[in-house]
């Protein structure tokens, strides 16, 4: 069972208390935008085998949003950090790179 510890209560959770949200990190499209970038913004999602981050909300704690970076084929969590940062934080990289060298994810390594 997948287990992430929530960074603003720092709660252990089971996936049972929280509710999925879908990607990070994804760059939201506003009134300006064209259909064919809002199509893109809400059907072209990455599915990656292998290193991915994710929202999750704490549903059955403190009830905030927070994103985690973990693997899809093993479950393996490198770290949960606020929903407000803007990219994965240097530490979780660091983690990432240590466990997977060669890693990449939107030119981030």
């Amino acid at each position: 069972m997948l287990r992430l510890t929530c960074p603003y209560c720092g709660v252990a959770a089971e996936e049972t208390e929280l509710a999925p949200g879908g990607e990070a990190h994804l760059a939201r499209v506003g009134p300006e935008g064209n259909d064919d970038a809002f199509h893109a913004y809400l059907f072209e999602r990455e599915n990656p085998r292998g290193v991915h981050f994710e929202r999750w909300r704490h549903a059955m704690g403190c009830g905030k949003w927070f994103h985690a970076a973990r693997c899809t084929v093993t479950l393996e969590v490198f770290g949960t950090y606020p929903a407000q940062t803007t990219e994965p934080p240097a530490h979780i990289r660091a983690a990432i790179t240590a466990k997977r060298p060669g890693w990449a994810w939107r030119g981030l390594s």
